[in-house]
């Protein structure tokens, strides 16, 4: 009994941090649309995809990630719960978020918006990845890329996000100082925050945190 009840709780954590951390994720990024100094490389994509379309960021959001799930058949990936989650999830909590965080004018308050983007940004991916319910679907896309082309990570994710940003520019998407900002802080805050996160195991009480390099594990979205 107290071992089913250990369980329980263990995935209750696990699930509370899943969607916790995918809404974080979603009002997060709009935190860093209404900075107006720039957008993580996906949503830069996203926001010229909506301008172009008329549809609201977190739709778009929600349709992109359904696309790039289906690419993940001829690379045989297997989508998890948190995979379906993402994409169901983060475009809805980003288009709640858009609604009740006005435009910002005065610089003071845009850069304190895209420093609150990007540092909740950062505990959104730790809490998403540490619940171990699968990747995201731009994750998913990466790694399985790596595995049936034999090129590097760190070249796949490198390509897939330059052109998801000229893309996303050429749309009418925003590129600034914190696109640049977001990248090079978002590995060392996604891994401060793995740990923080880190779910203990439910057979030892061990942790486990995600192993190699964060950046490799965080949703683009």
């Amino acid at each position: 009994m107290a071992r089913y009840s250990s369980r329980h709780g263990h995935l209750t954590r696990r699930l509370f941090q899943l969607y916790a951390g995918l809404a974080l994720y979603g009002a997060s990024s709009a935190l860093l649309v209404r900075s107006g100094l720039g957008l993580e490389p996906w949503n830069v994509l996203h926001q010229g995809l909506s301008e172009r379309t008329g549809l609201s960021m977190g739709l778009v959001l929600t349709l992109v990630g359904a696309a790039v799930l289906l690419l993940w058949i001829p690379l045989r990936q297997r989508p998890g719960l948190g995979t379906v989650s993402n994409v169901l999830v983060i475009g809805a909590a980003m288009d709640a978020a858009l609604t009740v965080v006005p435009h910002a004018h005065a610089m003071a308050v845009r850069v304190l918006l895209l420093t609150a983007g990007i540092v909740l940004n950062g505990a959104a991916t730790g809490l998403y990845i540490a619940a171990r319910f699968g990747p995201g679907p731009r994750d998913g896309l990466m790694t399985g890329l790596n595995r049936r082309t034999g090129v590097s990570v760190r070249l796949v994710r490198t390509a897939i996000e330059i052109t998801v940003v000229v893309t996303g520019f050429l749309l009418g998407g925003t590129v600034g100082a914190g696109t640049l900002l977001y990248a090079a802080t978002i590995g060392p805050l996604a891994q401060l925050f793995l740990r923080a996160f880190a779910v203990p195991s439910a057979s030892d009480g061990s942790t486990v945190v995600a192993a190699g390099q964060p950046e490799r594990a965080i949703l683009r979205s």
